[in-house]
């Protein structure tokens, strides 16, 4: 599993929850073959007209990709899915046999239409607009999570 973000994220409470629930995916998501967790994260330094920034951070995001990599973003435009179809999903593509899955999570400018394009899945975490690096920490949880389901842990209980 690889995430592909815009953005450092700096010491502070978001990355405190983004290492734990990294460490927890490692752990469980090599005994379901999702792991391990990569984070990459790509800036672009020159100040850029909005538009210029997306296409910018777009092309070091695409750049990064492994390559036969299902690629994921998030997206407000895209679809919501309940945790347990998130990790019915990524056993799927495991069981056939997808080298990685790459996340995205675009900046403040938002996602250019290139990477929109080579999305094999546009997904939402809801309507509402998130931090970038809450929304670090939301992915995680939900990749340990799913984790967890496909290994038959406890961790997630269906209501």
């Amino acid at each position: 599993m690889e995430i592909a973000a815009v953005g450092r994220m700096k010491p502070g409470p978001e990355k405190d929850l983004f290492d734990l629930f990294s460490k927890r995916f490692d752990a469980t998501g090599r005994g379901v073959s999702l792991g391990p967790l990569a984070l990459t994260e790509v800036e672009e330094k020159r100040n850029l007209e909005r538009g210029d920034l997306a296409e910018r951070e777009g092309e070091k995001i695409l750049g990064t990709l492994s390559k036969g990599a299902k690629l994921i973003v998030l997206d407000e435009r895209g679809r919501s899915l309940e945790s347990k179809a998130f990790a019915e999903k990524l056993g799927a593509w495991r069981d056939e046999s997808v080298p990685v899955c790459a996340f995205v999570i675009g900046g403040a400018g938002g996602l250019s239409n290139a990477v929109r394009e080579r999305a094999d899945l546009k997904m939402s975490f809801g309507q509402q607009t998130w931090p970038h690096m809450l929304a670090r920490v939301m992915l995680t949880e939900q990749l340990y999570r799913a984790a967890t389901i496909l290994a038959g842990h406890p961790y997630h209980r269906d209501g």
